[in-house]
């Protein structure tokens, strides 16, 4: 049951705005800290960081004191884009959790090309290589990327030369790819915590593309909530949460702390920026593979991540 206090707030957030809001003294840390974020969310970025620096003042857990830091440089210089820079993302997706999600990850791909001779294997939104590369083994005879980003392809392309193995790459979205290959045809596609960034009314089609040209799609992805109303008490509850176990798992004030995971968290609550992912419980997942066309969905667990358990869905 999601605090009284946040449902005070957020009541008073939409009857009448911040200043409705605002008008509430905070009950507590967690409060203080979903008044910045609803702050945050009207555009006060000044009164975002006064309402932070209250929740760090009132209780000195890491979460109150990254985001106060965080929100009195966004309200000097502006926020942060997650990626704006390789060094936090790169810290953070090669520390913390993210290496045994990615080592489990990468294990049970392997496990699947096993199974296969002379593999032909289509990865979407490969990203560096994370999963893939660690996972090739003799039973992959060919890789075709497709990765929007040409900067990551760079790296990825080097890799899958020195280890000899034939691929094409794309640097293009999945809907830009399908577009262009409409007679090609895989045994087996992949897609590791990519297809979230795929909008809800643009999954079904690309979903539908894959049950026509893959016998067998793999898709990592976290049991993640769904939470329509970005500020609604309950998913700010639910992201400080897990935010707070996330946070435990790096260097407090590091790049992934700053320069990735604050912007990714505030990203999440503000209501000017291009939303970057539509993530959905994995029950979900399986609902929209089973309307695309597929027949069987297997779900197994892979790791108990700090956003959310991550899952391997398998496809055919």
């Amino acid at each position: 049951m999601t605090d009284p206090a946040l449902n005070a707030r957020y009541s008073a957030f939409v009857r009448a705005g911040w200043p409705a809001a605002a008008a509430l003294p905070p009950q507590h840390a967690r409060d203080a800290l979903y008044g910045a974020v609803l702050a945050w969310r009207a555009g006060e970025r000044a009164a975002a960081q006064t309402w932070a620096a209250r929740a760090a003042a009132l209780d000195a857990a890491p979460l109150y004191a990254e985001c106060a830091a965080y929100l009195r440089r966004a309200a000097e210089h502006g926020p942060t884009q997650a990626y704006a820079t390789a060094e936090g993302f790169g810290q953070f997706i090669r520390g913390g959790g993210n290496v045994p999600l990615y080592q489990r990850t990468s294990a049970a791909l392997a496990e699947v090309y096993a199974r296969y001779e002379a593999l032909r294997l289509l990865d979407v939104g490969t990203g560096d290589g994370l999963a893939l590369l660690p996972a090739l083994n003799a039973h992959v005879a060919q890789v075709d990327v497709v990765e929007p980003s040409a900067a990551l392809l760079a790296g990825l392309a080097a890799a899958l030369q020195a280890r000899g193995v034939a691929h094409t790459l794309s640097p293009v979205t999945l809907q830009q790819f399908a577009a262009a290959h409409a007679d090609d045809h895989w045994a087996l596609a992949q897609a590791t915590f990519s297809l979230q960034s795929i909008s809800f009314d643009e999954r079904p089609a690309a979903l539908a593309w894959l049950r026509a040209h893959c016998d067998r799609v793999l898709i990592a992805e976290f049991d993640a909530p769904d939470f329509r109303e970005a500020a609604a008490p309950d998913r700010f509850a639910y992201v400080a949460e897990r935010y707070a176990r996330g946070l435990a798992e790096y260097p407090a004030g590091s790049a992934a702390v700053q320069g990735f995971l604050m912007p990714v968290m505030f990203g999440y609550f503000d209501a000017g920026a291009a939303r970057a992912n539509y993530e959905q419980p994995a029950a979900e997942w399986a609902q929209a593979l089973r309307a695309a066309g597929f027949s069987s969905v297997e779900l197994r667990p892979l790791y108990a991540y700090f956003w959310a358990d991550a899952v391997l869905l398998d496809a055919r």
